[in-house]
């Protein structure tokens, strides 16, 4: 599913630069976690477009790294490594958006390109590839008033502790809450963007929680939020999805059989391959904004079954990124 639609005009303004030779380039992916299935289709999209790129000739290397732990220490040491081992560009999706600065720092002296991506880094030598999470934060309560005028108490499921997106997200879902102040946040627990985490998390605090009308998330929870409903003998509330496979296809069920509808969200894991292509584009001489920006992928009532079939059991609704692509997006920043 392709969210991004780019005109001939965009692509040419983007490949209006000296070009160079990038076939002998290495580039790597420096990845702080891989617990969740959104990782997981992120990491294959890497893997898909980047080793196809290296089959093509378009580079020499493209692999990718994963730090056992979500620790920002460990990667910078891993950093650190890629700069010895001589990649040309490094593409991060940092554990901080500061922790990694130093580590990132001495990459961009060692000549090094580096673009994060999603967990995106503030040290300005690095280019950055991001969504607005604190609007998809916000929107989230906004639909809920949408459907739900009256307002309720939610209860809110956070991702992994400690790291931007999580902090953007929980930011905009605040922010909705004050916009729409007949809602009030009532719990608040971190599922670590995980189906199970989050069941044991919403488990343990269902008990003390007065009702609930609705669940704001950051994906990756959906369903395990609803199972805890489910085996707590409460109503299901209004849960926002996050675009995974088996909360997507819970909602087709629970629609088939009550009309049950929401909203799914998330950031397309196949940002992956654009942060990619951005890289490559860079070491080929292209002109590249610092700031680039993608929407992020809505799923809704009517588009839902189109997305779900497109979607393998286990992994996220996604698209990768062609270079063509990540030329249109360049594009548009400039």
């Amino acid at each position: 599913m392709k969210s991004l639609l780019l005109s001939a005009a965009a692509i040419a303004m983007a490949t209006t630069t000296v070009q160079a030779d990038t076939s002998n380039a290495r580039i790597a992916l420096s990845n702080n976690y891989a617990g969740n299935s959104w990782r997981q289709a992120m990491l294959q999209s890497w893997e898909d477009v980047g080793g196809a790129a290296v089959s093509d000739g378009v580079v020499a290397a493209a692999d990718a790294f994963t730090t056992s732990e979500n620790q920002a220490t460990e990667q910078a040491a891993q950093i650190q490594n890629m700069i010895l081992q001589g990649y040309d560009a490094i593409v991060v999706n940092a554990a901080s958006p500061t922790a990694l600065n130093g580590a990132i720092k001495e990459a961009c002296d060692a000549g090094v390109t580096v673009v994060s991506f999603d967990g995106i880094v503030t040290e300005p030598c690095a280019w950055r590839i991001a969504v607005d999470f604190q609007e998809m934060g916000r929107l989230q309560v906004e639909y809920l008033a949408s459907r739900i005028p009256d307002g309720g108490n939610l209860l809110e499921i956070r991702g992994l502790a400690g790291v931007f997106v999580d902090d953007e997200i929980s930011a905009g879902i605040h922010q909705g809450v004050e916009e729409f102040p007949q809602f009030e946040i009532v719990g608040s627990v971190h599922g670590d963007w995980a189906q199970d985490v989050a069941q044991k998390a919403v488990a343990g605090i269902l008990p003390s929680l007065p009702e609930v009308v609705g669940v704001v998330t950051q994906g990756g929870d959906g369903y395990g939020a609803a199972q805890a409903f489910k085996a707590a003998g409460r109503d299901t509330p209004l849960i926002v999805l996050g675009n995974r496979q088996d909360e997507m296809a819970w909602w087709a069920e629970q629609h088939e059989e009550n009309g049950y509808e929401t909203l799914s969200l998330s950031i397309a894991p196949g940002v992956a391959s654009l942060a990619f292509w951005v890289a490559q584009q860079i070491l080929d001489g292209a002109d590249v904004p610092k700031d680039l920006s993608v929407p992020f992928l809505k799923v809704t009532q009517d588009t839902l079954d189109e997305t779900l079939d497109a979607t393998p059991e286990g992994s996220v609704a996604t698209t990768d990124y062609s270079l063509d692509d990540a030329k249109g997006v360049i594009a548009g920043a400039m």
